[in-house]
């Protein structure tokens, strides 16, 4: 017979990764990390891949899904009030999924110093993919 304490064991073996903290995929159901987000396992990232880790966060924080993003919705940190404003495109206070995905193909390019339209880890990891990564995490 199966106990609760077995089944609470199992369930906590599955949330936490092997290094003791709960995996960002195991609470949110979206990658979180470089590897997550690599679908073809190239070692490098290229927009699409990251467009949908980017759609899996945007359904995340819609959390009244009307399929747009509130200011609220989408975090300070996230988006700084001036990017949300120049963001929204058609000006309605909120941002649509092509909005969002029109600003995190704008931080790739940005983050992509060689412009080789793929991003290494060095790249997604560096100071100048911090935006970017604000926006997939």
């Amino acid at each position: 017979m199966i106990s609760r304490r077995m089944v609470l064991a199992g369930v906590l073996a599955v949330a936490f990764s092997l290094d003791g903290n709960i995996s960002a995929l195991a609470r949110s159901g979206r990658p979180a990390s470089f590897q997550a987000i690599d679908s073809n396992h190239d070692g490098s990232l290229d927009l699409i891949e990251v467009k949908n880790a980017a759609l899996a966060l945007f359904d995340e924080l819609d959390r009244d899904h009307d399929g747009t993003l509130t200011r609220s919705e989408a975090g300070r940190r996230r988006l700084g009030r001036r990017e949300f404003f120049a963001a929204d495109t058609d000006k309605d206070g909120t941002l649509s999924k092509d909005e969002y995905l029109a600003i995190v193909e704008q931080r790739f390019n940005a983050a992509d110093v060689d412009h080789d339209g793929t991003l290494s880890p060095a790249e997604f990891n560096s100071r100048a993919g911090l935006p970017l990564r604000r926006l997939v995490y």
